[in-house]
């Protein structure tokens, strides 16, 4: 494995029970270094670990996180009347946090788990504090983007390291089912929380200082709560490989948030090129590096595959059209953005409480997943009509189903994240997921814009945007079915 780590993924998953070879830790034991990989007799003992104000800490934090990752939904309209946005640059205003999270999520789990989790999540909590604060005091359409992008990445750090942090906290398999399951509750509660809070309050800028105290806030408590942890054999950081990957996702971005204005124009054309080129780059420099960032034989074992799958999944038919759902709402039905993220809670509040509950089940990540996915494509088929019609509660029955099938998603995505890796590359696995479900959100974002304003009549356009999400989602079931551990 990366660094050093060899072990097949898994290691730490459920289904392993043997001892290491060599008398080595049992996986339900900690064999990750706490201050550092090996500790001198003299050296300071480590802070106890705190399972659950671990889990409390780190679960406040990601809602905050995907509080100010969903606000915009809402406030898109105030924002750009504010910083007077041109049309043609309003993606910008979407697309900025989602940039930097797709460019730094891996680079930021691998980091973590070589230096410190611990040490990665606190400076991610701070700099998103900082960087939300200064956001709500921005002048112009240049100056938000940049804060939103390097919210974007203060997140990526955040939310790497935290089920690092997690999983270390929760050692066994009971443990780590039931903290991984509320800490995707939390990314479903955060989800909900954002735009209703962003409508509720004053102002835009209110909504973002607000959530800018909250992760200073927070982070100041971690000072006091979390204990340090990190893989037991750290190297030097793959410099090569970061900047190739985070170069390639910063191109791929940029080019699916130019393309909503026209795909065949050069400069999206030459990104895309870009993007394809690096990509290139980057795994000839993985296949050379002695420490890589991330261990290309993983691509050879169907759970981390599936784990995956289930991320950009997610993004392409879950987390993209319920990004562009709402500015429609509030288009066609013409409701206040207090009404139309009351309307929405009804999904991402379903979304938590099952989340909340996945623990309980007796199906396999793996299964959830497929089911999540299966009752996503029945819900959005539900919604057809509904923009249409004029009426809200036409699209009442799709959030529910759908919302349930979000819970599920939410749940299972985190126990798979850090099954599919040796545990103490959690942090890694982590990123490698979340990386692809946000890539998958912004691909799906762009195509979900392009068929939704397709033709010129919105309600046509967004049933079949909805189809389109109905049909990935299916593609996304049968991935993760078919991925499944050969016997």
């Amino acid at each position: 494995m990366a660094r050093g780590a060899r072990e097949a993924p898994g290691a730490g998953g459920a289904h392993d029970s043997k001892p290491a070879p060599g008398g080595g830790p049992h996986p339900g034991s900690h064999p990750e270094s706490h201050s550092g990989p090996h500790p001198g007799p003299g050296s300071t003992a480590p802070s106890p670990v705190r399972p659950r104000a671990t889990l409390a800490l780190v679960s406040a934090a990601t809602a905050v996180t995907l509080m100010n990752y969903t606000a915009p939904m809402v406030t898109l309209p105030q924002t750009a009347a504010a910083l007077h946005t041109p049309l043609s640059g309003q993606a910008w205003l979407l697309n900025g946090t989602p940039l930097g999270l797709a460019a730094l999520l891996l680079v930021a789990g691998s980091l973590a788990d070589d230096y410190g989790r611990r040490r990665i999540f606190l400076a991610g909590t701070l700099a998103l504090g900082l960087t939300t604060a200064l956001g709500a005091l921005t002048t112009s359409t240049w100056q938000f983007t940049l804060a939103r992008i390097a919210q974007g990445a203060a997140s990526a750090a955040l939310l790497a390291s935290a089920l690092g942090l997690i999983v270390h906290a929760f050692p066994t398999s009971r443990g780590r089912l039931h903290a991984t399951g509320v800490w995707g509750a939390f990314v479903s509660g955060g989800i909900a929380a954002g735009p209703l809070v962003a409508a509720a309050l004053p102002n835009w800028r209110v909504g973002y200082g607000v959530l800018g105290a909250l992760a200073l806030l927070l982070a100041a408590l971690g000072t006091r709560t979390l204990a340090e942890s990190r893989a037991p054999r750290g190297g030097r950081p793959d410099i090569p490989g970061a900047l190739t990957f985070g170069l390639a996702l910063v191109a791929l971005v940029a080019a699916l948030t130019l393309g909503r204005d026209g795909w065949l124009r050069a400069p999206v054309g030459l990104l895309l090129a870009a993007a394809v080129a690096l990509i290139a780059v980057f795994v000839a420099v993985e296949r050379r590096s002695g420490t890589p960032m991330i261990d290309l034989g993983l691509l050879r074992h169907r759970r981390f595959l599936a784990s995956s799958a289930g991320g950009l999944f997610t993004g392409l038919a879950v987390i993209a059209v319920f990004s562009y759902l709402p500015s429609v709402v509030q288009r066609t039905m013409h409701l206040s953005p207090l009404a139309t993220a009351g309307l929405l809670l009804l999904w991402s509040g379903l979304s938590f409480g099952v989340a909340l509950q996945v623990k309980r089940l007796t199906i396999p990540p793996r299964g959830q997943l497929a089911l999540g996915f299966a009752l996503h494509a029945v819900g959005a088929l539900t919604m057809l009509g509904a923009i249409g019609s004029g009426s809200w509660t036409r699209l009442l029955p799709g959030l529910i189903i759908s919302g349930v099938g979000s819970g599920l998603l939410n749940g299972a995505l985190p126990l798979l994240a850090v099954e599919s890796v040796p545990r103490e590359r959690a942090a890694m696995g982590s990123g490698a997921q979340q990386t692809l479900r946000y890539i998958g959100s912004s691909v799906g974002v762009a195509l979900t814009i392009a068929l939704a304003t397709s033709g010129g009549h919105l309600a046509h356009g967004t049933n079949l945007a909805l189809l389109v999400s109905a049909g990935l989602a299916v593609t996304g079931a049968i991935g993760v079915l078919v991925l499944r551990d050969r016997k």
